[in-house]
């Protein structure tokens, strides 16, 4: 597997997460955001290593739905480290066929089904511009050469190994500018191909994307109200039919599944905060009237009782000796 030859050096930093709240701190850095969709079976690796003008960081991902708000000068690419690679950007299915790249900044929506395996190559401004951005401000999947993406993939699995094997090599400028450079070349080859995407698809895309800013705007501002996919639609001014549709492509599942996700979620922060609150009070905040109805949802979404996550929020907070 990916990962299991590796062992952390002072190269290479080497980090698995058991649980979300172990990967929150990572996401706060980053300006990201996740929602798990498989709590039970959460895992995450994190395997990262620093090259004169770049960084490297190949993840093992979770299912989640994700938003990121990149900031990225210098560029960033991001490739499948392995051929089931699933997951939805900006309403367009992806798999293993396509990598991503972005120079400068842009609010990214996916949601990866599944546990996936991808490299974030991260550019330093200071290198020079090798002509791979079309744009600034553009994050946009590409269709890759394959034979190129091997070649990547190879070149990127040799510097973790040699990273973990071999740390004392990247303290010589001269052995890591000739990793990097080595990189460099691959990622030219994946840029050759311009797959010339479909501009009414982005288009639509980006219509979905803004409606559901406005559905999260709407449930952060009523969170005691009940959600009605008919109010919803009359108040944004769009058909229940595009109401719909703009949900199950941005975020891969129904709206009323997304807005009790969210509800669930939001109740799991305030349980884990305590500050007194009972499990009644957290649920009714988020509109969860019906108790019995609430409490078995929770325990299907993540593997305990609300009253065990709210008596391990006050031992979190309790006073060490």
């Amino acid at each position: 597997m990916l990962f299991d030859a590796l062992a952390p050096s002072s190269a290479l930093q080497l980090i698995g997460f058991a649980d979300v709240d172990a990967f929150r701190p990572i996401e706060t850095m980053e300006d990201a955001r996740s929602i798990p969709l498989d709590v039970a079976n959460f895992a995450a690796l994190r395997a990262v290593v620093s090259l004169p003008a770049c960084r490297i960081v190949v993840m093992r991902s979770f299912a989640r739905i994700l938003d990121a708000a990149y900031r990225m000068p210098g560029g960033m690419v991001i490739l499948p480290m392995a051929d089931d690679l699933r997951a939805n950007f900006k309403c367009v299915d992806l798999d293993a066929r396509f990598f991503v790249a972005l120079r400068g900044n842009d609010e990214c929506h996916y949601v990866e089904p599944q546990t996936n395996h991808h490299a974030m190559i991260i550019l330093s401004p200071a290198l020079r511009d090798r002509g791979w951005f079309d744009r600034g401000d553009d994050l946009r999947a590409r269709v890759a050469n394959r034979p190129a993406l091997l070649h990547a993939r190879r070149l990127l699995l040799d510097i973790l190994r040699t990273a973990s094997a071999q740390p004392l090599l990247f303290e010589t400028t001269e052995v890591a500018a000739h990793l990097q450079e080595g990189l460099l070349l691959a990622l030219d080859d994946l840029f050759r191909i311009d797959p010339r995407p479909d501009r009414s698809t982005s288009v639509r895309g980006e219509r979905s994307i803004k409606l559901i800013q406005r559905i999260d705007d709407y449930v952060a501002a009523h969170p005691t109200a009940p959600i009605y996919t008919a109010d919803l639609a009359s108040e944004f001014g769009v058909s229940i039919r595009t109401l719909g549709g703009a949900v199950s492509k941005v975020r891969g599942m129904s709206l009323h599944q997304y807005s009790r996700l969210k509800r669930l979620w939001a109740t799991r922060a305030r349980l884990l905060k305590g500050g007194g609150a009972t499990v009644a009070i957290c649920a009714r905040a988020q509109g969860f009237h019906h108790l019995g109805e609430f409490a078995a949802a929770y325990r299907a979404t993540f593997q305990e009782s609300p009253s065990e996550t709210l008596a391990r929020g006050r031992q979190i907070r309790q006073p060490t000796r």
